[in-house]
């Protein structure tokens, strides 16, 4: 298999870490986000570096804490139709900025969290092109829930969106294919996917022709796959994968990270890819992926460190909310 080498830049932001001051993730350094005003300033800075390094896709949500909220001020001070911002739908953000909340956000995907979270939303309008189920899984029963279905059918028509949904968890392909059999008035209501994908967990290569085919968008989230690319002697299993990530990395005279968001972009055909960094110096690195490009064997070679949907899913869940 012959994989791409060069296109135009296809990275985008996610907010996540821009509007939580803890996000679940395998952090190598310590970081005080306890000042939230000194947070908004530096998560608004990374915002406009990554506006002016190009890029032009914005991925938040109301369960990202304040992310909605800073997205909106800082799209006041722009002009620029190219914009396209991402937001969902079904998570309520409860830690309170609160580093030691037991809970940091409730899932509740029912018509009225739906309305709920659109009341604010809507005003990202006309920037917003894409309204998402946050983590869409099939125990929640919203791909069947019709008043919902409904609802987004209308959102879609009313506002021209696109409606996606994000996956989670061992059985994403299973969600996907449920999901493309969801009609509403005769006609297909999901346009979009956004799915974890990096080269642990490589379960949406199973599917991503056939999206591809259906002329759906895929977003790539979690590409560095929380953290765990990093070198970390907490997980010796992954000692191979660092030293093999390392030689890439000094080759291309980039950092891991560059290397695991190239080969996302390079895997999945026509992807956006989204960066999750948390300050600039991070956007800075992630945007590095644009300087090379991986070879197949290189590729090749990335592939060979896929791991089982259940370990790696089971994995993640023992990160802490940091």
């Amino acid at each position: 298999m012959t994989f791409k080498k060069n296109k135009n830049m296809q990275l985008g932001l996610g907010t996540a870490a821009l509007g939580r001051p803890q996000y679940i993730n395998v952090r190598l350094e310590e970081c005080d986000n306890s000042n939230l005003t000194e947070f908004r300033k530096q998560s608004f800075s990374v915002l406009e570096n990554a506006y002016n390094s190009g890029i032009r896709y914005f991925d938040t949500a109301p369960g990202y804490g304040l992310a909605e909220e800073l997205l909106l001020e800082w799209l006041q001070t722009k002009n620029d139709k190219t914009i396209e911002v991402a937001t969902k739908w079904g998570y309520t953000y409860t830690a309170n900025f609160d580093a030691n909340a037991k809970v940091h956000e409730v899932k509740e995907h029912s018509l009225s969290k739906l309305n709920e979270q659109w009341d604010f939303s809507k005003q990202l309008l006309p920037y917003l092109k894409v309204y998402q189920i946050h983590s869409a899984t099939l125990e929640t029963g919203v791909l069947e829930n019709k008043e919902v279905l409904k609802q987004l059918a209308f959102l879609k028509k009313e506002h021209n969106l696109k409606i996606g949904l994000t996956t989670t968890g061992t059985n994403q392909v299973e969600v996907i294919k449920k999901a493309l059999d969801v009609f509403v008035d005769g006609a297909p209501i999901f346009d979009l996917f956004q799915v974890t994908y990096n080269f642990l967990d490589q379960s949406l290569s199973d599917i991503s022709d056939e999206l591809i085919r259906k002329n759906k968008s895929i977003i790539i989230k979690e590409a560095l796959a929380n953290g765990r690319i990093f070198k970390n002697e907490k997980y010796p299993h992954y000692d191979k994968m660092y030293a093999i990530l390392e030689n890439l990395a000094k080759k291309h005279n980039v950092g891991v990270d560059a290397i695991s968001l190239k080969y996302c972009e390079q895997t999945i055909t026509n992807s956006i890819v989204l960066s999750g960094a948390s300050n600039s110096e991070q956007l800075k690195e992630n945007l590095k992926l644009n300087s090379f490009s991986l070879s197949n064997d290189e590729i090749e070679l990335l592939n060979s460190f896929k791991v089982a949907p259940e370990f790696y899913w089971s994995e993640r869940k023992k990160l802490e909310w940091n």
